[in-house]
């Protein structure tokens, strides 16, 4: 069967299955992460200063400074401490039983990541939709020396993201119920919700939302194919590092942007024109990764 992999994280879920214990899991889990994260938004103005938070603060909500961006990056390392909290607590599991085995994942996610860089290689050749080529934004002096940073952080940020919708909610789901329309759209689902923003995106909200929800689909069919969360993990990574690294929409989550796109979020033409080009690489890359797989 395509998902016999699946078994590898579903597996250590099945003790726990009950959908009780899930709730129970996120009661916990969700309170724990707020709970870190305020500690985290207090300690933020003692690190940098008063002088240079006044500075950085403005630019956090829209992450329009480099600073704010690395910010709104790292905080999802204190997801990836509730999440280890709740499957101890409630599920008596740990964070490497949703990852799947380490030396399995590490070498899939190493594939499915040479797969995708090559893709996007191949996609610098195609033209951009008319007016939408992109525009200086960091210089790359600045842009190499914060790179480090950035790659820390957006590691941590899709990373945990993985963890929490393909890793805990897809096994835990999977061990109650056979259907992948539970295991693989639920999670899907809610991952897609969590993108709802229509102060950022104004009417294009459930567009952005559609395209969410269209790649948790593709990564939750990577891990079931896997039985890791390697290759979902790396489709996710170079994802976000071509959207917020390299060429990012004007005015949000652009500050560590080598380019930025002439338009904003709430632009529902320049959106629809990039919408194509956008889901032909995440069909491309899902595609592409299924059959690294297979090797």
């Amino acid at each position: 069967m395509r998902y016999d992999a699946h078994e590898i994280l579903v597996g250590p879920a099945r003790s726990t299955a009950h959908p009780a214990r899930l709730l129970a899991g996120i009661a916990l889990g969700v309170p724990v992460f707020v709970a870190l994260s305020f500690g985290y938004a207090a300690l933020l103005p003692i690190l940098f200063g008063p002088e240079a938070w006044a500075q950085i603060a403005p630019g956090i909500e829209t992450a329009s400074n480099p600073q704010g961006v690395l910010i709104n990056l790292f905080v999802f390392g204190l997801l990836i401490v509730a999440l280890g909290l709740t499957l101890r607590i409630i599920h008596r599991r740990s964070l490497w039983s949703i990852i799947g085995p380490r030396a399995l994942a590490i070498r899939q996610f190493a594939r499915a990541m040479g797969v995708m860089l090559l893709l996007y290689g191949a996609l610098l050749f195609l033209p951009m939709p008319e007016g939408m080529d992109p525009v200086a934004n960091l210089t790359p002096a600045l842009w190499l020396m914060l790179l480090p940073l950035a790659l820390t952080g957006l590691f941590l940020q899709v990373f945990a993201e993985e963890l929490v919708f393909r890793g805990y909610l897809q096994s835990q789901l999977a061990a109650r119920f056979a259907s992948p329309l539970v295991w693989m759209v639920l999670p899907s689902l809610s991952f897609a919700i969590l993108h709802y923003d229509p102060v950022s995106f104004g009417a294009n909200a459930w567009v952005v939302v559609a395209w969410a929800a269209t790649f948790g689909l593709a990564a939750a069919d990577l891990t079931a194919r896997a039985g890791t969360l390697g290759p979902a993990t790396a489709l996710h990574f170079v994802n976000n590092f071509s959207a917020i690294m390299i060429a990012a929409p004007r005015g949000q989550f652009d500050g560590l942007a080598l380019y930025a796109y002439p338009f904003t979020l709430d632009n529902a033409e320049a959106l629809w024109a990039m919408m194509p080009l956008d889901l032909l690489i995440l069909v491309c890359g899902w595609l592409a990764i299924r059959l690294s797989l297979r090797r």
